[in-house]
Protein backbone atom coordinates (compact mmCIF):
# COMPACT_ATOMS: atom_id res chain seq x y z
CA UNK A 1 0.00 0.00 0.00
CA UNK A 2 1.16 3.63 -1.19
CA UNK A 3 1.13 6.12 1.49
CA UNK A 4 1.38 10.08 1.20
CA UNK A 5 1.61 12.38 3.39
CA UNK A 6 0.24 16.11 2.71
CA UNK A 7 1.63 19.70 4.20
CA UNK A 8 -1.11 19.90 6.24
CA UNK A 9 0.13 17.39 9.19
CA UNK A 10 -1.91 14.60 9.76
CA UNK A 11 -3.60 14.31 6.76
CA UNK A 12 -2.44 10.59 4.99
CA UNK A 13 -3.60 9.49 1.64
CA UNK A 14 -3.36 5.56 1.42
CA UNK A 15 -3.70 4.00 -2.05
CA UNK A 16 -4.10 0.25 -2.04
CA UNK A 17 -2.41 -2.37 -4.07
CA UNK A 18 -5.34 -3.81 -6.40
CA UNK A 19 -5.11 -7.10 -7.45
CA UNK A 20 -6.94 -7.68 -10.62
CA UNK A 21 -7.68 -10.54 -12.99
CA UNK A 22 -10.70 -11.69 -15.23
CA UNK A 23 -13.05 -12.57 -11.76
CA UNK A 24 -12.76 -8.91 -10.63
CA UNK A 25 -10.58 -7.42 -8.42
CA UNK A 26 -9.15 -7.93 -4.81
CA UNK A 27 -7.68 -5.08 -2.18
CA UNK A 28 -6.61 -4.44 1.69
CA UNK A 29 -9.09 -2.03 2.54
CA UNK A 30 -7.51 -1.67 6.58
CA UNK A 31 -4.42 -2.85 8.11
CA UNK A 32 -3.81 -1.28 11.44
CA UNK A 33 -0.49 -2.01 11.58
CA UNK A 34 0.28 0.17 8.58
CA UNK A 35 -2.14 2.66 9.67
CA UNK A 36 0.00 3.19 13.01
CA UNK A 37 2.71 3.48 10.96
CA UNK A 38 1.70 6.35 9.21
CA UNK A 39 0.71 8.03 12.35
CA UNK A 40 -2.85 7.05 11.75
CA UNK A 41 -3.58 4.80 14.68
CA UNK A 42 -6.66 5.85 15.75
CA UNK A 43 -9.02 3.24 17.30
CA UNK A 44 -12.51 2.93 15.45
CA UNK A 45 -15.62 2.28 17.34
CA UNK A 46 -18.21 2.63 14.26
CA UNK A 47 -18.72 2.33 10.56
CA UNK A 48 -21.00 4.63 8.45
CA UNK A 49 -22.32 4.48 4.94
CA UNK A 50 -23.90 7.47 2.61
CA UNK A 51 -25.48 6.81 -0.70
CA UNK A 52 -25.67 9.83 -3.04
CA UNK A 53 -26.45 11.21 -6.36
CA UNK A 54 -24.11 12.97 -8.66
CA UNK A 55 -24.39 17.30 -7.15
CA UNK A 56 -24.55 16.00 -3.08
CA UNK A 57 -22.67 17.46 -1.15
CA UNK A 58 -22.48 16.75 2.61
CA UNK A 59 -20.20 18.47 5.10
CA UNK A 60 -18.34 20.72 6.37
CA UNK A 61 -18.63 18.32 10.02
CA UNK A 62 -17.30 17.47 12.80
CA UNK A 63 -17.60 16.59 16.41
CA UNK A 64 -17.04 18.35 19.35
CA UNK A 65 -14.52 17.01 22.20
CA UNK A 66 -15.26 15.34 24.06
CA UNK A 67 -16.23 12.85 21.07
CA UNK A 68 -14.12 14.56 18.65
CA UNK A 69 -13.83 11.85 15.31
CA UNK A 70 -11.00 11.12 13.09
CA UNK A 71 -12.24 9.42 10.17
CA UNK A 72 -11.02 7.04 7.89
CA UNK A 73 -12.71 7.78 4.29
CA UNK A 74 -13.08 5.88 1.24
CA UNK A 75 -15.39 5.24 -1.37
CA UNK A 76 -16.84 1.92 -2.33
CA UNK A 77 -18.72 2.76 -5.56
CA UNK A 78 -18.58 5.91 -7.54
CA UNK A 79 -16.50 9.14 -6.89
CA UNK A 80 -16.18 11.92 -4.42
CA UNK A 81 -14.36 15.25 -4.17
CA UNK A 82 -13.52 14.77 -0.43
CA UNK A 83 -12.40 17.74 1.82
CA UNK A 84 -10.86 18.56 5.44
CA UNK A 85 -10.24 21.84 6.88
CA UNK A 86 -7.32 21.96 9.73
CA UNK A 87 -9.69 23.64 13.08
CA UNK A 88 -6.53 22.85 15.16
CA UNK A 89 -6.05 26.81 16.81
CA UNK A 90 -2.13 26.19 17.20
CA UNK A 91 -1.73 24.71 13.70
CA UNK A 92 -0.24 26.61 11.53
CA UNK A 93 -2.02 25.37 8.54
CA UNK A 94 -5.24 26.37 10.91
CA UNK A 95 -8.11 27.32 8.39
CA UNK A 96 -6.57 25.57 5.62
CA UNK A 97 -8.53 22.73 3.57
CA UNK A 98 -6.81 19.71 1.78
CA UNK A 99 -9.20 18.61 -1.36
CA UNK A 100 -8.42 15.09 -2.66
CA UNK A 101 -10.81 12.99 -5.21
CA UNK A 102 -11.31 9.30 -3.91
CA UNK A 103 -12.67 6.63 -6.53
CA UNK A 104 -13.93 3.22 -6.41
CA UNK A 105 -11.57 2.57 -8.87
CA UNK A 106 -8.62 3.58 -7.06
CA UNK A 107 -9.67 2.70 -3.68
CA UNK A 108 -8.10 5.35 -2.38
CA UNK A 109 -8.69 6.16 1.21
CA UNK A 110 -8.09 9.81 2.88
CA UNK A 111 -7.36 9.47 7.36
CA UNK A 112 -8.85 12.72 8.75
CA UNK A 113 -7.60 13.17 12.18
CA UNK A 114 -9.43 14.79 15.30
CA UNK A 115 -9.36 18.07 14.99
CA UNK A 116 -10.26 18.88 10.99
CA UNK A 117 -14.02 18.98 9.51
CA UNK A 118 -15.01 16.97 6.62
CA UNK A 119 -17.27 17.21 3.93
CA UNK A 120 -17.50 15.44 0.49
CA UNK A 121 -18.99 16.57 -3.20
CA UNK A 122 -20.45 12.89 -4.88
CA UNK A 123 -19.43 13.61 -8.74
CA UNK A 124 -21.21 10.23 -10.03
CA UNK A 125 -24.81 9.02 -9.73
CA UNK A 126 -24.95 6.61 -6.64
CA UNK A 127 -21.65 7.18 -4.79
CA UNK A 128 -21.11 4.85 -2.11
CA UNK A 129 -18.94 6.87 0.31
CA UNK A 130 -17.87 4.62 3.98
CA UNK A 131 -15.88 6.17 6.64
CA UNK A 132 -15.08 4.62 9.91
CA UNK A 133 -15.14 6.96 13.22
CA UNK A 134 -13.05 6.99 16.58
CA UNK A 135 -15.65 8.01 18.42
CA UNK A 136 -19.71 7.48 18.11
CA UNK A 137 -21.78 9.52 17.23
CA UNK A 138 -22.99 11.95 19.61
CA UNK A 139 -25.78 14.27 18.72
CA UNK A 140 -24.98 17.07 21.13
CA UNK A 141 -21.48 16.87 20.11
CA UNK A 142 -22.42 18.09 16.42
CA UNK A 143 -20.90 21.00 14.86
CA UNK A 144 -20.29 22.50 10.65
CA UNK A 145 -18.86 25.46 8.86
CA UNK A 146 -20.58 26.82 5.53
CA UNK A 147 -19.16 24.63 2.80
CA UNK A 148 -19.47 27.61 0.96
CA UNK A 149 -17.44 30.27 2.97
CA UNK A 150 -15.74 32.19 1.29
CA UNK A 151 -12.76 32.42 3.76
CA UNK A 152 -12.22 28.84 3.34
CA UNK A 153 -11.91 29.38 -0.05
CA UNK A 154 -12.74 25.79 -0.85
CA UNK A 155 -12.86 25.18 -4.57
CA UNK A 156 -15.69 22.41 -5.11
CA UNK A 157 -15.00 22.45 -8.75
CA UNK A 158 -18.71 22.79 -9.98
CA UNK A 159 -20.50 25.09 -12.02
CA UNK A 160 -24.31 24.14 -10.65
CA UNK A 161 -25.33 24.57 -7.35
CA UNK A 162 -25.01 21.38 -5.33
CA UNK A 163 -27.46 19.52 -3.77
CA UNK A 164 -26.91 20.57 0.38
CA UNK A 165 -29.22 19.76 3.58
CA UNK A 166 -30.95 22.93 4.83
CA UNK A 167 -28.96 21.44 8.04
CA UNK A 168 -25.71 22.08 6.27
CA UNK A 169 -26.88 25.51 4.52
CA UNK A 170 -27.56 26.93 8.02
CA UNK A 171 -23.98 26.11 9.68
CA UNK A 172 -22.00 28.87 10.55
CA UNK A 173 -19.26 30.69 9.01
CA UNK A 174 -15.32 29.95 10.09
CA UNK A 175 -15.01 33.60 11.15
CA UNK A 176 -17.64 32.99 13.95
CA UNK A 177 -16.02 29.91 14.86
CA UNK A 178 -14.37 29.60 17.79
CA UNK A 179 -12.05 26.39 17.98
CA UNK A 180 -12.16 23.89 20.61
CA UNK A 181 -9.41 21.87 19.74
Amino acid sequence: MEVKHFPIVGLVEFVPRLFADDRGHFFETFSARLMAQAGADAQWVQDNQSNSKKGVLRGLHFQLPPHAQAKLVRVGQGRALDVAVDLRRNSPTYGQHQLMELSAERGNMFYIPVGFAHGFLALEDDTIFLYKCSDYYAPNAEGGLRWDDADLNINWGTEVAPLVSGKDEELPLFKDFVSPF
